[in-house]
């Protein structure tokens, strides 16, 4: 069975949109396992995050990265732009 999803997130700054994006490239292209693959996009000032897996569990494992390490770059982001 094949299970996925598409996230929308709208980001505090383009500037956070534009470094998560390219934090995040890497991992994209390469995955780490192959269960389950994931693509970045930015559309309308939103990061679009589309995961496809092989079932629900690896969706669920592959979500909670991605959005762990989105949500631990925007706080990296925001402490550097607040040292500013």
């Amino acid at each position: 069975m094949k299970a996925n999803a598409v996230i929308r997130l709208k980001m505090p700054s383009k500037k956070s949109l534009e470094i998560v994006y390219e934090a995040l490239a890497p991992e994209t292209a390469k995955p780490a396992t192959t269960r389950s693959r994931a693509k970045l996009e930015i559309e309308d000032g939103f990061l679009v995050l589309m995961v496809e897996a092989k079932d629900t569990v690896a969706l669920r494992a592959a979500l909670n990265a991605y959005l762990r390490w989105i949500a631990s770059l925007c706080d990296v982001v925001s402490v550097l732009d607040s040292l500013s």
